[in-house]
């Protein structure tokens, strides 16, 4: 105990003080196993979850270390019922185990008997055992790991999956030795989960997790399922394969709306693996369609619920996730735990940005107040049309074009939610938009055209959110976005980090209508990167630098 910046509560929840000089050593050390659920001025509260100490035990920290930190930072003595629960927790983690008998069948065992007899007559595991050869150990059915291990983690009992994987069929990749290598986090991470044999690999957008799974496709040499958000992020990951690796353009295959190839390494949507036809999926035999060794997740934050179901068919083959964010705004961390696998590696954006591979930013909030006329509608509307009308301001257009102007020569991102918002800030900026409906070949010109400094701005929607690399990006101006998803927050601010050769630092403007529901989301869509270490400047619209309104956008 010392006078740190923690206070540990009994309700597992932690106090962090933020002007404490310590608080961001104790940011970074908490975030291993604690959420931040507030992110006010002066106090961050973060709680402890069950599924937060399992992902943290499954990258290597124990209960020991976990405590060690809270005892590090705390305040006050850390109460006795947390110290228990919190080791009861990280203790449950691996005392069932999921393996394979002498004839290669899928067991469920466990040292603890009353464990195994409680989680194998519970409703809705009982159906997926079909046998009892000892003791210590049921067996499972052939087709039930994926759906077992979900209701385990439901039950408060994740199971550690030792079963192994099918190799797949042999393919040899190997990285180019072309002036690059990987960063030793980089290495760290797919030497992490191939030790595990599954699960997510976290990492700071910009920070190269495209390199980490082609890092990992080098070490497996295997068929490969790449399945990613979008077109436009399966040929950046084309590009970025044929770059870096030794695969070829005839090895490498798109399987999306537009292109159906097979190819030793494919590369899928999330859209066409859900698609349906005749209320069946139409594109299912794709998961079959190569004896696949490693399955690759892009943004598995974003992963669609139909594919949950897949995945868990496909617990024999290797998977790793890919994301800047654990956070789904769904609910269901739980599954991404249990069928793709608990985090195994997670480097903190600050540290990455500490380290060079990032580019430091600054965030802003700016706040606009509402016309006299918009209050008093806004104020009479139903409370399922006040996001909207807050977020869509008018108020907002004369605000964005003065922050574009402030940073002239930049190359700059205006996001909004809707289209009739975007469409009015194309014309009042004079620059294109990009949205779901622009043809995906005009949206790679004009990626393309902003990578070069052809466009040096943008209109675009949310798009624009994922997998999109735009290294010289420096400006971002969120006009509007999807209510408090902290998910998309981290995106919007990623498309900034990426290293620039300008060396500027990023700028990352959020636009809030004054005390309306538009704060209020501001606050919660703010907690993923309050959590990272960023914190956000508040700037009233009225007191910006008002001789850029003159000047002429860029």
């Amino acid at each position: 105990m010392s006078d740190g910046p923690l206070i540990v509560q009994s309700d597992r929840t932690v106090l962090l003080e933020v002007a404490h000089p310590q608080a961001e050593d104790a940011r970074h050390d908490l975030a291993v196993f604690a959420e931040l659920e507030r992110a006010p001025e002066h106090i961050h509260t973060y709680r402890i979850t069950r599924l937060g100490l399992w992902n943290a035990r499954a990258a290597g920290h124990d209960a020991a270390n976990m405590l060690a930190t809270l005892e590090k930072y705390s305040k006050f003595p850390i109460p006795a019922s947390v110290t228990v629960d919190l080791e009861e927790t990280v203790g449950r983690y691996g005392r069932l185990v999921i393996d394979r008998d002498d004839e290669g069948q899928l067991v469920l065992r466990s040292t603890d008997s009353p464990v195994l007899t409680e989680v194998a007559g519970a409703r809705r595991i009982a159906p997926l055992l079909i046998g009892h050869p000892t003791p210590g150990s049921f067996l499972v059915a052939p087709w039930a790991r994926g759906q077992l291990k979900q209701e385990l983690v439901k039950l408060g009992w994740p199971a550690e999956d030792l079963a192994g994987y099918t190799p797949g069929t042999p393919h040899d990749i190997a990285l180019l030795e072309n002036g690059w290598a990987l960063r030793d986090y980089q290495n760290k991470a797919v030497a992490n989960f191939f030790d595990a044999g599954s699960g997510v690999v976290v990492l700071p957008c910009g920070a190269g997790k495209t390199l980490v799974g082609a890092g990992a496709m080098a070490t497996a040499k295997t068929n490969t399922l790449i399945l990613v958000t979008n077109t436009v992020s399966a040929r950046q990951w084309r590009d970025e394969l044929l770059k870096r690796t030794t695969l070829t353009a005839e090895e490498i295959g798109e399987y999306s709306g537009q292109v159906k190839e097979v190819k030793p390494v494919t590369i899928a949507t999330y859209q066409i693996l859900t698609a349906k036809r005749k209320g069946e999926y139409a594109h299912l035999a794709l998961l079959d369609a190569m004896d696949w060794g490693l399955v690759i997740y892009d943004e598995v934050h974003l992963l669609p619920a139909p594919v949950f179901k897949l995945t868990a068919e496909l617990q024999a083959r290797r998977r790793l996730g890919l994301t800047a964010t654990l956070v789904r705004e769904d609910g269901r961390e739980g599954d991404v735990f249990s069928l793709i696998g608990p985090k195994r590696f997670d480097a903190p954006w600050k540290e990455i940005e500490a380290q060079g591979f990032i580019s430091p930013a600054a965030c802003y909030e700016v706040r606009i107040d509402l016309p006299h006329a918009e209050r008093l509608s806004y104020a009479a509307a139903p409370d399922d049309e006040r996001y909207r009308m807050a977020a869509t301001a008018p108020a907002k257009l004369d605000v964005v074009k003065q922050l574009v102007a402030m940073h002239p020569g930049e190359r700059i991102l205006v996001i909004g939610q809707y289209l009739d918002q975007i469409d009015e800030l194309a014309e009042v900026l004079q620059a294109p938009t990009l949205t779901g409906a622009t043809p995906v070949n005009e949206r790679e010109r004009l990626y393309q055209a902003f990578r070069v400094g052809e466009e040096n701005l943008l209109v675009v929607s949310k798009v624009a959110n994922f997998s999109v690399d735009l290294p010289e990006a420096s400006v971002a101006i969120q006009v509007s976005g999807s209510y408090g998803s902290r998910q998309e927050e981290a995106q919007r601010l990623g498309r900034l980090l990426r290293p620039k050769e300008s060396g500027l630092t990023a700028s990352f403007y959020t636009l809030v209508a004054r005390d309306t529901v538009d704060q209020d989301f501001a606050q919660n869509r703010q907690r993923f990167l309050a959590e990272q270490g960023y914190s956000y400047t508040i700037l009233d619209a009225h007191a910006l630098d008002t001789r850029a309104l003159d000047a002429p956008v860029p």
